[in-house]
């Protein structure tokens, strides 16, 4: 049954960019925008579109400190002197790029209007799919990420008084987010990744699981290289479910990032979209409440599919496989879903899978799943 659900833009979240040849490409956006409204999914029964408004100082505060606020702010701006390099900007991940402070508080006030209107009945799943930011710290930019939306989001909603469990799918450790709940038994975070051993940022091990009263609240599956659709998806089963029904969360937020895929260039997981579909349906049917944030995606042909895929499923609607004229037209790609998969040899997928029953074992001891 088609929920009523809210998509969440505008073209300031892609106003501007990191620069120069940075892989996290502001077009990925606009794409995903182009692709859905090729398929008309905006005009479906119970779909509305909303314009983001901007995060307050006061709303970044719940994650950022005011320091930091302040420096976004001023080089931003263009202020030269700054040193920049105390708070994780400079060449590489993290440049400073004009405009950052404007496009980036966008992303935050994005998510917080999405979750208002979660909570105020408005609307059943909101998609604020410029964010999912989830790698920024209190005072520091890192790995792309400027302000961590997931953080301030879920801060708000535990002022709020609400019970939220947080499911990470990127490719990536969702370790902004971990750090920030690290100690509480009022949001649950779970985090499927590439093991933190061979990728960014080096964290999510099975042994991070809280301090203090927040102990067997923080969940990581640190996933091996080329782990597919079918290992990704019994990961997931074998853990999230069980642990969110346990936890019973009055909404549920999710990071969505599509790094997972076999195409993506940075990372080294081998998912499909038919196996990003699968996560998104399985996401769906966990609580009635669902805010999803966008995250990570380097490929600029996979990313929009993906994320319609997933628009598709918070909305209740299936399209096409054939890709829309005028989309085709002007990027070249002719199918929603892929047409080939990755290829790893049988000796290969066996390992992998039997490292995968392994990660999962291990972690369903660690948290005492039956």
């Amino acid at each position: 049954m088609p929920r009523r659900a809210v998509f969440l833009t505008s073209d300031g979240l892609w106003a501007h960019e990191h620069g120069g040849d940075h892989v996290l490409r502001a077009e990925r956006l606009r794409r995903t925008v182009e692709l859905l409204q090729a398929y008309g999914a905006f005009d479906a029964p119970g779909v509305r579109v909303v314009e983001p408004r901007p995060a307050q100082v006061s709303e970044l505060a719940f994650f950022h400190t005011p320091e930091y606020i302040e420096i976004v702010r001023r080089l931003s701006g263009g202020e030269q002197g700054l040193t920049y390099w105390n708070y994780g900007f400079g060449p590489g991940d993290n440049p400073v790029f004009s405009g950052m402070y404007e496009s980036e508080g966008l992303k935050v006030g994005s998510a917080l209007l999405g979750a208002e209107m979660l909570v105020n009945g408005e609307c059943e799943v909101a998609f604020s799919f410029g964010g999912g930011l989830h790698h920024a710290g209190p005072a520091e930019a890192s790995g792309f990420c400027v302000f961590n939306d997931a953080a301030v989001v879920l801060r708000w909603l535990r002022a709020q008084g609400y019970r939220v469990a947080y499911i990470d799918i990127d490719v990536h450790h969702g370790d902004g987010v971990q750090w920030a709940f690290f100690d509480s038994d009022r949001v649950l975070t779970i985090s499927l990744h590439q093991d933190g051993r061979t990728l960014f940022p080096g964290t999510g091990s099975v042994g991070e699981v809280g301090r203090e009263h927040g102990v067997g609240y923080c969940v990581n599956v640190p996933l091996p290289r080329l782990t597919d659709d079918q290992a990704y998806l019994y990961a997931f089963e074998s853990v999230v479910p069980p642990l969110v029904e346990r936890f019973g969360p009055d909404l549920l937020v999710t990071q969505l990032g599509v790094d997972t895929h076999y195409l993506d260039p940075l990372a080294d997981l081998a998912l499909t979209t038919a196996g990003h579909q699968a996560l998104f349906e399985r996401l769906g049917r966990l609580g009635p409440r669902w805010l999803a944030l966008g995250g990570g995606g380097y490929n600029l042909d996979v990313v929009p599919r993906s994320w319609t895929l997933a628009f598709g499923v918070m909305s209740g609607q299936e399209f096409a496989d054939k890709i829309p004229g005028p989309y085709h037209a002007r990027y070249g790609t002719e199918w929603l879903h892929d047409q080939g998969g990755p290829v790893v040899d049988d000796q290969n997928r066996q390992v992998v899978h039997r490292r995968v029953r392994s990660v999962v074992a291990s972690v369903r001891e660690r948290h005492q799943i039956e």
